[in-house]
């Protein structure tokens, strides 16, 4: 099992390095990603491959959860549900998430994506929250 980042806030996974994620803020349910359009991301008809987006959204909100999660609580992805407004060709994506509403065992987070102004993609998640049973 992965362990809990000592600075959540701070810390990128491997595979949103991969992707290009940068980290640009995180506060009390909240945090914010930007990642820079390239070839490397499109899909077979030269927009942006909807994983880029959902891989954005879902680094978003496992950030903005693990602000507001207590001593040796971790959470995991339930669902993400992603609607897609438009093709992206170029320029910058911002993703802002925030935490909708935490319980003791689930939590519920929005994002949104924006190109610029535009409003490219909307996700609703679902977030398990557990504390690991060390064996």
């Amino acid at each position: 099992m992965t362990e809990r980042p000592e600075n959540p806030s701070k810390a990128l996974n491997p595979f949103g390095a991969l992707v290009g994620l940068a980290f640009a803020s995180c506060e009390k349910g909240f945090s914010r990603f930007v990642l820079e359009v390239r070839d490397a991301l499109m899909n077979p008809h030269r927009v942006l491959h909807g994983g880029a987006f959902y891989a954005m959204a879902d680094t978003g909100m496992g950030h903005a959860l693990y602000t507001l999660l207590g001593e040796g609580e971790m959470c995991a992805t339930v669902e993400v549900k992603i609607n897609y407004f438009g093709p992206v060709r170029s320029g910058t994506l911002t993703c802002d998430t925030r935490v909708v509403h935490k319980g003791r065992k689930l939590a519920t987070l929005e994002s949104e994506v924006r190109n610029g102004e535009r409003l490219v993609a909307k996700a609703l998640g679902t977030y398990y929250i557990f504390t690991p049973q060390i064996s």
